[in-house]
Parts: C-alpha cells; sequence; structure tokens
C-alpha cells in the first residue's frame, strides 16, 4: 500500500538517542542467541528504535494497540536493511528486544492514550561499520520504517474494510476522524534506515492480503522486477511454491524429452539404418520436442508402411491387379 496523506511525528519510527549505547548482561545474553559464537560487550554496538506507533501514520491509517502488542512478538529477531531492499549484503542490525510502552501525557490524533512499539538492536562493532556506527551516534541515520503484514483494514467509523466502505481516510464524521485501522497483524519481515521519511518508500508499508485470500503471482513477479520490493509471508510461501512447481514441471519435461529422443533413435535404427545412432542422437540434441514429435509421427508412418501384411498368396506382380480379390487367384 502507498505511503500518502497525513505526516507523522518526527519521533516516529526513529533511532532514540535518549538511550545509553551499553549493553547489559541480560541484553548481551538476548543478543547471543542469534550468534553463532558468544560476543562480549566490546564486540557489539547496541541502541534503540521506534518502529510504529498507534497514532495515524502518511497513509491515513494506523495499528490498533493490539497490532502493536501482535508485532511485538513478530519483530524480535527481524533484521535491519537500507530502504527497504532486501539483500543480504544490506543487512546491517537486529532487533533483539522488542516492547510496546505507553508514553504518559501523549494523545494520538483520535484522542486516545499513546503507545509506540520500542525496540533494542545489536550491530557487531568492526571497521566495516565504523561508519555506520558514526552515522547512529551522530543523527544522520535516524528515520527508519517497517515492513509488514495486516490481515485487514478496518475504517474506523464504521468498522467495515476501508477500501469499500463509503467513508474517506483524513475526513471529519461527526467529532471522528476517519482512518484505517490496521487488524491482526501475522508477518513482520523487515524494517530499514531511511534518508527521506516523506518519500513513499519510508512510511510504514504493509499488506492487506487475508489468511486465505488468493495471492496472485503475477503482482508478485511485478514487485521483484523492481528490485527492492519486500514480500510477505504468505507471498513468500506463494512465490516458493509456484517455484517448486517450475522444478517439477521441469523435471517432467526433461523426462518427456528424453522418452521422445529414444523413440526417435529406435525407430530411426528401423527405418533408416544407413544413419548411425551417434549421427541421429546429435541432430536429436538440436531438436526441439515439437521436432522430436514430427520425426517420431514420421518414423512411426514409414515403419507401418514397411511392415503391413499381405496375403500369403499376394504375387509381387500382381500387387497392381485392378480385379477384385485377384492376389488369390493362381
Amino acid at each position: 500500500m502507498s505511503k500518502k496523506g497525513l505526516k507523522k511525528e518526527a519521533v516516529i519510527g526513529s533511532v532514540q538517542d535518549s538511550e545509553q549505547n551499553t549493553v547489559t548482561d541480560e541484553e548481551l545474553a538476548l543478543i547471543n542467541k542469534y550468534t553463532r559464537r558468544q560476543l562480549s560487550k566490546d564486540e557489539v554496538y547496541v541502541f534503540s528504535v521506534v518502529l510504529c506507533d498507534n497514532d495515524i501514520d502518511r497513509d491515513g491509517e494506523r495499528f490498533t494497540v493490539e497490532s502493536l502488542f501482535a508485532l511485538e512478538k513478530l519483530f524480535v529477531g527481524k533484521t535491519g536493511i537500507f530502504d527497504h531492499n532486501p539483500t543480504a549484503k544490506n543487512q546491517t542490525a537486529r532487533i533483539f528486544a522488542c516492547s510496546v510502552e505507553a508514553v504518559d501525557g501523549r494523545k494520538t490524533a483520535t484522542g486516545d492514550d499513546y503507545f509506540r512499539l520500542k525496540a533494542r538492536a545489536y550491530l557487531p562493532v568492526s571497521d566495516k561499520n565504523s561508519d555506520i556506527i558514526l552515522a547512529l551516534d551522530s543523527g544522520i541515520i535516524k528515520e527508519v520504517s517497517v515492513g509488514c503484514a495486516v490481515e485487514e483494514v478496518l475504517c474506523s467509523i464504521c468498522g467495515e474494510r476501508s477500501d469499500t466502505c463509503p467513508h474517506k481516510k483524513g475526513e471529519i464524521y461527526g467529532s471522528k476522524v476517519c482512518c484505517g485501522e490496521l487488524i491482526n497483524p501475522y508477518d513482520a519481515y523487515e524494517w530499514s534506515f531511511v534518508a527521506v521519511p516523506s518519500q513513499k518508500a519510508a512510511g510504514v508499508t504493509k499488506s492487506a492480503y487475508k489468511k486465505g485470500e488468493k495471492i496472485d503471482m503475477e503482482s508478485i513477479l511485478k514487485k521483484l522486477e523492481t528490485g527492492s520490493a519486500s514480500l510477505s509471508g504468505d507471498e513468500s510461501r506463494k512465490l516458493l511454491s509456484y517455484i517448486d512447481t517450475l522444478k517439477q514441471s521441469a523435471k517432467d519435461g526433461v523426462f518427456y524429452r528424453d522418452s521422445l529422443t529414444n523413440d526417435v533413435l529406435r525407430l530411426s535404427a528401423s527405418v533408416q539404418p544407413e544413419i548411425s545412432r551417434e549421427t541421429m542422437e546429435s541432430v536429436a540434441k538440436t531438436m526441439t520436442v515439437a521436432q522430436l514429435k514430427e520425426f517420431k509421427t514420421a518414423f512411426e508412418k514409414k515403419k507401418n508402411e514397411m511392415l503391413t501384411a499381405v496375403p500369403q498368396l499376394y504375387s509381387e506382380k500382381n500387387k497392381n491387379n485392378t480385379v477384385s480379390n485377384g492376389q488369390f487367384r493362381i
């Protein structure tokens, strides 16, 4: 879903400056759950980041508090990348703890108590990461956005699906502002550092597929063509299933071609023995499946003609006899 509409306050989706970067013993134990060897406190850099909240975002949508608590579990262990570009070399940090917290005295645009999803993340201390750590400490790298999937987006006015109800996001109905409420998150796939949060890619990205709803394979492939798309869990599973189907089809195709080639070689030996098997094999390798089928049909026809049964008393000299049953005459 594209990000347009109301502007979100700068504190949302941002690295927090007020947190200490020193890792505690408890945090180090959580971090080492994701490492291949036990790291020391000096080997990791930790920071806090606000991922999202229950206020209205730039798309005129918001997470409910219940949705934030669902995301609290889903985002633990998820990788931080840059600009929602899901490549291995783009992996930067990993969330090791996540929690929903209330901010006393603050209200949302809808007048509700303000809650936000706050995470603790780490990255290894290394020469390669020194520039990133410096950019984090200096506030150059600060804004983030998240990628997740929700079951539904419901209208805050009528409770129906926001893409089918008559109410418009951002409009006031009575004394209540209309927005889309993001219900039942079921997958969180990444969070990203972004340079310009006001751009389309910088917002909270989410998909509103219902569980069990058909996901169009063509739309997934179009996403991949952009080179920077993030797929939801359901989309990823759909793509993997599609790839498995293609693999099986490829195996079946190879088996069929091999069987067709063997038939052509066998028939060729019967109807044109003057051509060696090696020569025919070389020719068959360059043929398409359609050409192999054409050769097989032609060879079978020729073989049948060669093996046509004739009466025992049939004489070669009488083969053109036009008299009925003439071939039986002695």
